[in-house]
């Protein structure tokens, strides 16, 4: 009787341990598994190839539920690992017979999130994971509602840029594996699904939607977007969606993006994902544009009425080539990726719109660029000034800055001159041809410069010096604007001399980036009194420009102009563009009347924002809820 009770409890033990496998054993990640470009995923051993995605979209729980199914390459070994951060699994199966298996998930980390460890065979190539996503998914944007245009459907779209897609989909999250893709998505009725793949351009009776993406990508592209959503076709092979209220007006402001596509085409070679479609999302939407391939997702406040900002969607359009066709293969090496899609897009730019125009650009791109510099560079932050970063224990999104963005492009714009626009164009397209659908490092990159370009032209060039040192070496190109110069002679004579606004100096007569050169000329400091002038003729800051309000709002905040603050608050409890919030709030901390008033307002706001850029502003006014 004794055995018998020895061999029940031992058998109890034994089926009691398994289960807790199952239900998610936790244990120290950092002593057992091993971090490599932001991610647990033993890549090296077993990745995969293909992934498909059979979901339902809950708006009333705020949950995503469902299984994604991988198709993996497996060199032979009894476990894959895989990133997850606030995801809930119900349960792991292996192979088409669907096998359930044991599974761990490590210590939840506050940026890497958490592995997720499943035993498998090695000849297993199929894992299924069922899961749900929960409040902490922080890729996802469930807005309500009031936060649309409508104010009568919600909405909800994802956000896996740098390494989000972890938070909605238990992924081997790594730009270095490329994967095809596939889903089937059940939304509300009434209600319109689109991703990064073959998309509907209206909406069915059933809700149910399927998706394919035939190009290999990295997961950080893979993107979602659920809403009332229209659709309006442009050209031969690109279309924008958005709000039903909105489409007239976004398909006035993109006119041009035919044009864009067969531009880019010329300068650079095949555009090779077929369609590309533009979304404009709700305003809590955290960037300026986001280039899911096939499925460009762009903010609202692009929308000017005078076309003065679709140079975003030129940037976006070119990472069609520099991002998506050729990635960075790690996250330190984010300017091959961002800086060879500005300069790409300026080149858009001058095709479509002229040298001058283009000109106007980049110098605002390269004010921004000194600025960030010297920023860093008085912080203690000089090493964040390389081209090659060393984000290795930090959330890569801190790599996200003008940096990789702006002293790329001027790389690459100092490379164009040394060796002639012609040559660095042929060199350019056969790079794209070369890495088409692949990943590379900076490493990489410079062997190839070498090799097809400095060496086969016997140019010297500072490669090193830009890519490995601080700051903005000295041979850098110059570029300047006659248009800029003019409207900052207005700027200083009204500073300096206390000049009369011009009775001819109308907002309407110059574009946006005029406007912010002449704010910019005031250099952080005006009289209010001539603040509050320049307003009653002009009214920037109630101009409706997004890119003229915010600047000319931390103007005000510097100057001590408070009439701006009826106007700042509507447009901080509106607009969730980051590149906004982050200097609007940055200015508003530093004095202690402006912080109370700036977290009153905050507190309010914070909903309307996603997580990219609440987390930010978290950190910025110290705020916790």
């Amino acid at each position: 009787m004794f055995r018998l009770f020895i061999f029940i409890l031992t058998l109890l033990i034994v089926i009691s341990c398994k289960s807790e496998v199952k239900k998610n054993r936790v244990f120290s990640s950092s002593e057992l598994i091993a971090v490599k470009n932001h991610s647990y995923s033993n890549v090296n051993e077993i990745n995969t190839t293909h992934l498909h995605l059979d979901i339902a979209v809950d708006f009333d729980k705020k949950e995503l539920t469902g299984v994604v199914r991988h198709t993996m390459n497996n060199t032979g070994v009894n476990r894959v690992i895989f990133d997850m951060y606030g995801l809930s699994i119900e349960k792991v199966t292996i192979g088409e017979d669907e096998t359930e298996t044991t599974y761990t998930i490590g210590e939840e980390l506050p940026t890497l999130g958490a592995p997720l460890i499943v035993d498998i065979e090695p000849t297993t190539t199929v894992v299924n994971i069922y899961y749900s996503t929960t409040d902490a998914s922080s890729a996802l944007d469930w807005l309500a509602p009031e936060l649309t245009m409508s104010k009568e459907h919600p909405f909800l779209y994802t956000q896996g840029q740098a390494i989000l897609t972890r938070t909605w989909i238990p992924v081997q999250d790594i730009p270095s594996n490329r994967i095809t893709y596939s889903a089937d998505v059940k939304v509300p009725l009434g209600l319109l699904a689109l991703m990064s793949a073959k998309n509907p351009t209206e909406k069915n009776d059933a809700g149910s939607y399927s998706f394919t993406m035939d190009q290999p990508i990295p997961c950080y592209l893979i993107a979602m977007a659920v809403g009332d959503i229209a659709y309006q076709k442009i050209g031969e092979n690109t279309g924008i969606y958005s709000e039903p209220a909105l489409l007239e007006e976004v398909a006035y402001e993109f006119t041009d993006l035919q044009k864009m596509v067969d531009a880019a085409e010329e300068l650079y070679g095949d555009y090779l994902w077929e369609t590309y479609d533009v979304i404009v999302l709700p305003y809590s939407f955290p960037f300026g544009g986001m280039e899911n391939p096939r499925l460009t997702f762009a903010t609202p406040t692009l929308i000017t009425g005078d076309r003065s900002l679709v140079s975003v969607i030129a940037h976006e359009l070119a990472h069609s080539w520099s991002g998506n066709l050729v990635t960075n293969a790690t996250w330190n090496d984010f300017w091959l990726n961002e800086g060879f899609t500005v300069y790409f897009e300026n080149r858009i730019m001058e095709e479509l719109y002229g040298k001058e125009v283009a000109d106007m650009l980049a110098v605002i791109e390269w004010q921004e660029l000194q600025a960030t510099t010297s920023e860093m560079i008085n912080n203690g932050q000089a090493h964040d000034t390389h081209l090659k970063l060393d984000l290795d224990d930090r959330n890569p999104d801190d790599g996200m800055t003008d940096i990789a963005y702006v002293k790329g492009a001027f790389f690459l714009k100092t490379l164009e001159a040394a060796v002639g626009r012609e040559n660095f164009d042929t060199f350019l397209k056969s790079y794209f041809d070369t890495y088409k659908f692949q990943t590379l490092t900076t490493e990489d990159f410079i062997t190839y410069l070498d090799k097809n370009l400095l060496n086969k032209f016997n140019i010297e060039f500072n490669t090193a010096e830009w890519i490995y040192e601080e700051g903005v070496p000295e041979n850098h190109i110059s570029i300047s604007s006659p248009r800029f110069e003019a409207i900052q002679l207005h700027a200083k004579q009204l500073k300096e001399n206390g000049t009369p606004i011009p009775n001819d100096l109308k907002r309407e007569n110059h574009i946006t980036q005029e406007w912010l050169a002449f704010i910019r000329n005031f250099e952080g400091q005006l009289d209010p009194k001539k603040m509050r002038a320049i307003d009653d003729q002009l009214n920037l800051k109630g101009s409706g420009n997004a890119e003229i309000m915010s600047e000319w709002f931390v103007l005000g905040i510097h100057s001590g102009y408070l009439d701006i603050r009826e106007d700042m608050e509507a447009f901080l409890k509106k607009v969730g563009r980051r590149k906004f919030l982050a200097p609007i709030y940055s200015a508003l901390v530093k004095m202690e009347d402006n912080k109370s008033w700036a977290l009153n307002v905050y507190k309010e706001a914070r909903n309307n924002y996603h997580a990219v850029s609440w987390g930010t502003i978290d950190e910025i006014l110290g705020y916790q809820q």
